[in-house]
């Protein structure tokens, strides 16, 4: 894992994964999150650090904190094909923030079935991730995911 790498990856997490109606998460609230959790000691000064590049090498429990925190494997931070993968998911939970359900909506006019289907299973994986319930009609949280916390402060 390239120590510009592991940073991107960290930063990406921290600006696209987190609960709907507000922004990313501050690197106070995820050590504090963390550290509720029952998980290692992070504090928000090692946070910043990492996403900045100044610190570059995690222990495997940190990268373990973090990858179940943010709902991706831990492989996402050192495996380039997991990691691919992962970004594709998030370009599109960036996409449908950034532009709307609807402009996206207009975007899959005409599309094939099994394209369709694509985009239907990536928007099911993204629902989990954010802890939220597979049928939007249940409503509600699946209990599961950074998602489920409390906002908390920003800093």
């Amino acid at each position: 894992m390239s120590k510009e790498a592991f940073r991107e990856r960290l930063d990406r997490l921290f600006e696209t994964v987190h609960p709907p109606g507000r922004g990313p998460y501050s690197n106070k609230e995820v050590a504090q999150l963390l550290q509720e959790r029952g998980g290692p000691g992070l504090s928000h000064v090692y946070l910043w650090q990492l996403r900045t590049g100044r610190r570059d090498n995690p222990t495997r429990r940190h990268l373990e904190a973090l990858a179940e925190f943010f709902g991706v494997p831990v492989a996402y931070f050192f495996d380039d094909d997991t990691a691919g993968r992962i970004d594709a998911e998030l370009d599109l939970v960036r996409q449908l923030r950034d532009s709307g359900v609807k402009r996206v909506a207009t975007r899959v006019a005409g599309l094939s079935p099994a394209s369709m289907e694509q985009i239907l299973a990536a928007v099911e994986q993204l629902r989990m991730k954010e802890g939220l319930a597979s049928d939007p009609s249940e409503g509600g949280r699946s209990g599961s995911g950074a998602a489920d916390e409390d906002e908390g402060e920003g800093s």
